[in-house]
């Protein structure tokens, strides 16, 4: 079953042959034959699909064994993988329209951990705006949407991501997940989405389109300035407010997969580096990108939407829209002044006491009018 004499000797070096048996599933899955494979494992197969819109550009099945099928699969995206070009420093840095090493870490993550007693092959599906690989079985056990950045490894089959490491396919310290992240953030993108999975697949999505130059010129400038890379956490941190504007620490704990004391530390000390500004206090508080990093970026108008009015120019916001209008909601002031439901009610009810405003109605039908005794 196995093609030569070297396989069986590195497949023995990695545990794969055993005294009882010529060989184990991780071995034939590995270097096994083209017939074997489709005679003793019938569920492995891998596809690797190009859309140009509805229309199917290639759709090659693969049978080969993992190491062959995954080079096979690499091959197939580097022929169709651009490449923008970003000058950094005296150094000129190519910026693909899909991450390499992300790829390669999430089809390997697809051959380890599919589920092999089910039937249907593993997919990857390329398109001109996404990279798509899927494959057949749930997560692992243990492993979930909610912690799949800080749980610890969970390999459905330990021999065959040990035979990965060594290979170097994979990343050795068992946290090629997170390098998919960090490779899809550091590059101005979107980071990976695995919503779509379920309890009998596993769907990851690497965003592609155009990447935010801008962005990874001053990431990687950063990187450049501390000697060290960015932790993952960092960059997400940053990427979610980039395409948010502004974040909440739950909300941020939601993208870091952290506790929120653990996550809050984060975003304070970004403040300190002059990457990011605070906007109220305690659990209210929320952070949005700073002015400078704004005007690294091209878009110093962001700024100003992400940080949001002062209490005194949303005072002159509100009785402005009231003078137009005639009235204003509290849905409509939440709006008007970037603020959540509960601010926009009382900077209201404020504006009621000071006399500037008259409340009409109760409660969901409750409106704001000129007060009479406005001047």
């Amino acid at each position: 079953m196995l093609a030569s004499l070297s396989d069986r000797e590195i497949a023995s070096a990695l545990g794969l042959v055993r005294p009882e048996a010529d060989v184990t599933m991780g071995a034939l899955l590995l270097f096994g034959r083209v017939h074997a494979l489709r005679r003793l494992v019938p569920t492995h197969e891998a596809a690797f699909q190009v859309m140009r819109g509805l229309e199917v550009e290639v759709n090659d099945f693969l049978p080969h064994p993992l190491f062959r099928l995954a080079e096979e699969m690499l091959a197939r995206l580097q022929a169709r993988n651009s490449q923008e070009e970003l000058r950094f420093g005296l150094l000129r840095v190519p910026v693909a329209a899909y991450s390499v090493t992300a790829f390669r870490e999430a089809l390997a993550n697809a051959l380890i951990h599919r589920d092999y007693t089910r039937p249907g092959a593993v997919h990857v599906h390329l398109s001109r705006d996404q990279l798509e690989i899927s494959s057949p079985g749930g997560f692992p056990s243990g492993v979930r949407l909610g912690n799949l950045l800080v749980t610890p490894p969970h390999p459905r089959s330990p021999l065959l991501t040990e035979a990965f490491k060594r290979s170097g396919l994979v990343e050795r310290a068992g946290r090629g997940i997170n390098r998919m992240f960090a490779e899809q953030l550091r590059f101005g993108r979107p980071a990976p989405d695995y919503g779509r999975s379920s309890d009998t697949r596993v769907v990851a999505v690497l965003p592609g389109g155009a990447a935010n130059l801008a962005m990874t010129r001053w990431l990687l400038e950063r990187e450049r300035e501390q000697g060290i890379p960015l932790s993952l956490a960092e960059l997400q941190i940053l990427g979610e407010l980039v395409h948010e504007r502004r974040a909440t620490t739950k909300a941020l704990a939601d993208v870091t997969q952290y506790t929120e004391a653990e996550t809050r530390r984060l975003p304070n000390r970004m403040v300190e580096r002059g990457w990011v500004e605070a906007r109220g206090d305690g659990r209210g508080r929320s952070w949005h990108l700073s002015a400078a990093v704004y005007r690294v970026l091209g878009a110093p108008a962001g700024y100003v939407r992400a940080h949001g009015y002062e209490p005194f120019q949303q005072e002159q916001l509100v009785p402005r829209f009231v003078e137009e209008h005639g009235q204003i909601t509290r849905a409509e002031a939440s709006e008007l002044c970037s603020l959540d439901a509960g601010r926009a009610s009382r900077l209201l009810r404020r504006l009621v006491r000071e006399g500037w405003l008259e409340s009409r109605g109760e409660r969901r039908g409750t409106v704001y009018v000129r007060s009479g005794r406005a001047s």
